[in-house]
């Protein structure tokens, strides 16, 4: 980099495909420089660059800029006097840049590429060793600047933000290459993505969105909200069932299950595009969910999901076999050559290796990096005390596990499943746990329980608003049913999974929207971890604990997500002494113990020997009250 190109007291201009912005920098004062141009201020924030430190040295460097997105900046671009002394050589390489859009000029582009000067293109890749060359730079600059033209056409409703502009054209760019996955960060607009992708499709084919089926109703308000103009056909229910001809551009909507169900129907479609939402759905590659997606003929598959790796390597080759079944090869290819020597022999070698072969197939941006708008998310630890009655039932669960004795091989693996599910509602309440005293009574039995009323009700008094989490259906209801009558505002709702479609739909919007909604909603982990937007509430209580933290956090950005403007308070309960403080030591810890557990807890908990599996499990002198 040259100190023309870069030197002080002129103004600089670096593309940042990630963020499909260019960054302006250079100057000690650049929003004042930009407005002498005419150029848009955009919005400060720091990018990492190369840099001239000494005048001959390039480094990386956190560099404040004044980052302009496309849409904002091209025209202005175009107009500007790019003989003003203030502007450096990088500002009046991407002016070029702009009048060659839409130019089928390739001997133009080729010598711009060859003399644009290296602050043009000083964005560092991932590992910070290099910058990306000056004809990719301004390939994806050419790839932006023509997604922002599709979505105007295809008539998106909503102004998308510089990333998900960075998103899209990069779904665009996997038609040619056969799929991948779209790994964003819950909260930062997966959907929105998607439906742009389809909409800017339109006129390619039918396309089919697979989703779990809570979300359905989401997609469907999605897209009647942001792409209005694409037909859409729910493939769901009773009475569902597919057009003799799908029409072009229509977008199917259907669920898992009746993928499992419906697999020989819905491959006979030559569909465009299809979407896996929630893609965890499918990462175990033996399941008919799997083996149903991949067996879907489509131009592009795009799974999406905010965790492409929970607990195993081979969830993420099971994501790739069915939207790109030829970057990772066989199963057994891929244990060998990355599974196996990543996870057992930790091979960093291997892992690298594994990500240059992925790197161009899987986008993952988190919020940290793009959606520094976001309020932060508070976390906190609430730690509640065992009653008696708990104690009493909860050494009984453990003493009478033992005495009886948990057999060996896969009768040992359910006797220790009951186990922990019992020591889990005992912790819940005793009500929960089975027979132990007077069911109608719920007050003063469950220290966790009176915490949580306690806490929500606190939270309502200050016109605030909460969801609940509980892994448990029969916990759900008691929640409802005890906090309808303790908080006087209304009756508090309950989503779970035996609610039919168009019910939870009416549960988002009326927590969403309604004017008289209660303030608190009961969820479900599994039914609403995921897909759906309630940014209204503000308090995420986990009410009992999940082996997986990736589930959790999932379920926590149900509230921090694109649209929430407030700080989320995150409230973890956690009983003393028990199995749970156990499960949120290991959160913690990260260490083997805890990595195993997050895959398959029974497992790794019924291999324990007896000795070992007790003192995990024994009730500590401080959950007792």
């Amino acid at each position: 980099m040259s100190e023309s190109s870069a030197g002080p007291g002129r103004l600089q201009a670096t593309f940042v495909p990630a963020l499909a912005t260019l960054a302006w920098w250079g100057v000690a004062d650049v929003e004042s420089a930009l407005t002498a141009l005419g150029l848009p201020p955009g919005s400060a924030t720091t990018c990492r660059l190369a840099v001239p430190v000494d005048g001959a040295t390039v480094a990386p460097r956190t560099v404040g800029v004044r980052a302009a997105d496309l849409s904002a900046v091209l025209p202005a671009l175009r107009r500007l006097d790019v003989g003003a002394d203030q502007v450096g050589a990088s500002v009046r390489a991407w002016h070029r840049a702009a009048l060659l859009l839409g130019r089928d000029d390739d001997a133009a582009w080729a010598e711009l590429a060859r003399t644009m000067p290296t602050a043009a293109h000083a964005c560092l890749r991932g590992d910070e060793t290099a910058v990306g060359t000056a004809a990719s730079t301004l390939r994806q600059f050419a790839a932006a600047a023509g997604t922002g033209r599709e979505l105007a056409a295809a008539g998106i409703r909503v102004t998308l933000r510089p990333y998900q502009i960075h998103g899209v054209t990069w779904l665009r760019a996997l038609a040619g290459e056969g799929g991948g996955i779209l790994a964003d960060e819950m909260g930062l607009g997966k959907t929105l993505q998607a439906i742009s992708l389809l909409a800017t499709r339109a006129g390619s084919g039918p396309h089919l969105v697979v989703c779990p089926t809570s979300v359905i109703g989401n997609w469907r308000r999605e897209l009647g909200r942001f792409a209005p103009d694409l037909p859409v056909v729910v493939h769901h229910g009773a009475s569902r069932g597919l057009p003799a001809t799908v029409p072009d551009a229509a977008v199917v909507l259907t669920s898992y299950s009746v993928l499992r169900t419906d697999a020989d129907e819905l491959t006979a479609v030559a569909w465009d595009c299809v979407v896996l939402d929630e893609a965890q759905q499918i990462k175990n590659p033996t399941s008919l969910a799997a083996k149903a997606a991949a067996r879907l003929p489509a131009t592009v598959k795009v799974a999406m999901t905010g965790t492409p790796v929970e607990n195993r390597l081979e969830e993420l080759w099971s994501l790739l076999h069915v939207t790109n079944p030829a970057v990772l090869g066989t199963r057994a290819r891929f244990r060998q050559r990355f599974a196996t020597p990543i996870e057992s022999g930790r091979s960093r070698t291997a892992a690298e290796r594994l990500a240059t072969v992925v790197g161009p197939y899987v986008l993952r941006r988190t919020k940290s990096q793009v959606a520094t708008e976001l309020p932060p998310k508070q976390f906190s630890t609430v730690a509640c005390t065992l009653t008696d009655e708990q104690t009493r039932l909860y050494r009984a669960a453990v003493a009478d596990a033992f005495a009886s004795g948990l057999g060996s091989g896969i009768a040992r693996r359910g006797n220790v499943l009951a186990l922990l599910t019992t020591l889990k509602q005992v912790c819940n309440h005793p009500a929960q746990a089975g027979p132990g005293g007077d069911s109608g009574k719920l007050v003063g039995r469950s220290g966790k329980f009176d915490r949580a009323t306690e806490m929500l009700a606190e939270i309502v008094a200050d016109g605030d608003r909460a969801l609940v989490f509980t892994q448990y259906r029969g916990m759900g209801e008691l929640l409802s049913t005890h906090l309808t009558a303790e908080l006087g505002a209304g009756t508090i709702p309950f989503l779970h999974g035996g609610l039919s479609v168009e019910r939870r739909d009416r549960l988002v919007d009326d927590f969403q929207t309604g004017p008289d909604a209660a303030p608190v909603l009961i969820l479900s982990l599994r039914a609403a971890g995921f897909g759906l937007n309630l940014t209204r509430a503000s308090h995420v209580l986990h009410y009992d604990r999940w082996w997986n933290p990736a589930v959790e956090a999932q379920a926590t950005d149900r509230a921090h997500r694109i649209g929430q403007r407030r700080t989320v308070n995150v409230y973890t309960l956690v009983t003393g002494g028990t199995i749970e403080d156990h499960i949120a030591a290991m959160h913690e810890s990260k260490r083997a113990l805890a990595e195993s557990v997050t895959g398959t807890t029974e497992a790794a908990l019924a291999d324990l020997p007896d000795t070992e599996l007790r003192a995990l499990l024994d009730l500590d002198a401080i959950g007792v009250c």
